[in-house]
């Protein structure tokens, strides 16, 4: 029996199946094994009157790159099981130029999420390769209130929580000082930044809670060794919940893919967020 650098072909045969076995695993499965994780966020400045507030969080679509209207009409019947009080997406709508054909599909799809306190969305860098005046259009068609470098006011009960929107930090004009422009300073502000690790210098704003994607979580993550598929802007705060000074940032995993359709040990996420009202 022939040798294969020091193996026999005998030999060989397992560690290809289970390679094998792992690659059909990753793209087959986990890529679309929807992950809902539930959290409860404490923050100084919020309005008595939105605590138990619940935000749905997703990001990165990636609409046409492996992942179709019909996926996300899936994703979009488990949001609305959950009953969010608002819903916020954090870019990365289509995944590039030839996701438009999809677009359709993806727009009904948005077009069916509900929540009583509106839908706020913001564009990643994908977005614009694909073309940000398409991405705008569709998803203001699905229902989101795109925010670019702009802010809106949530009513309740008399309060007021600020949602603020925040352009693409590596393909947009990013402007966080016009952005929160005529937000009291003793708010409670809400930031939904594409890129996650800018904050580092949003901690120096008054944010109290900043949500991000763009990572993906790195897709593939290995023991001992962490995120294997990273990007800039979303290698240090690539996943999860974060404290930066006083700026809390959660990070979500996105829901589909770029380069490889693979996910493994890094599930698609859906995030729901309960705020609540903490003491200073």
């Amino acid at each position: 029996m022939k040798k294969v650098s020091g193996f026999t072909q005998l030999e060989l045969i397992p560690a290809t199946a289970g390679f094998s076995g792992c690659v059909l695993y990753s793209k087959l499965i986990e890529r679309l094994w929807l992950d809902v994780r539930k959290l409860q966020i404490p923050l100084n400045r919020l309005p008595v009157s939105f605590s138990e507030f619940r935000i749905a969080l997703f990001s990165d679509i990636h609409l046409g790159f492996f992942f179709s209207g019909k996926d996300l009409s899936s994703v979009v019947k488990v949001v609305n099981e959950l009953n969010p009080d608002t819903i916020c997406f954090t870019g990365d709508f289509l995944n590039s130029v030839s996701s438009l054909r999809a677009l359709d599909s993806g727009v009904a799809a948005l077009a069916e999420l509900t929540a009583p306190f509106g839908k706020y969305a913001v564009l990643g860098n994908h977005d614009y390769m694909a073309g940000p005046n398409h991405v705008i259009n569709g998803l203001e068609r699905g229902g989101f209130h795109v925010l670019i470098n702009e802010h809106a006011a949530i009513q309740k009960d008399g309060d007021r929580l600020f949602l603020t929107g925040l352009d693409s930090i590596s393909k947009g004009k990013p402007n966080l000082e016009t952005a929160i422009h005529g937000i009291p300073e003793a708010a409670c502000n809400i930031l939904l930044a594409h890129e996650p690790d800018i904050a580092d210098a949003i901690s120096k704003f008054p944010v109290s809670l900043q949500l991000s994607g763009h990572s993906h979580g790195g897709q593939v993550r290995l023991p001992f060794i962490g995120p294997v598929i990273t990007t800039g802007l979303g290698r240090k705060y690539h996943s999860g919940i974060y404290k930066i000074n006083e700026l809390i940032l959660y990070t979500n995993r996105g829901l589909g893919t770029t380069v490889l359709p693979i996910r493994f040990m890094c599930r698609p996420e859906i995030t729901i967020i309960t705020l609540a009202h903490n003491l200073p």
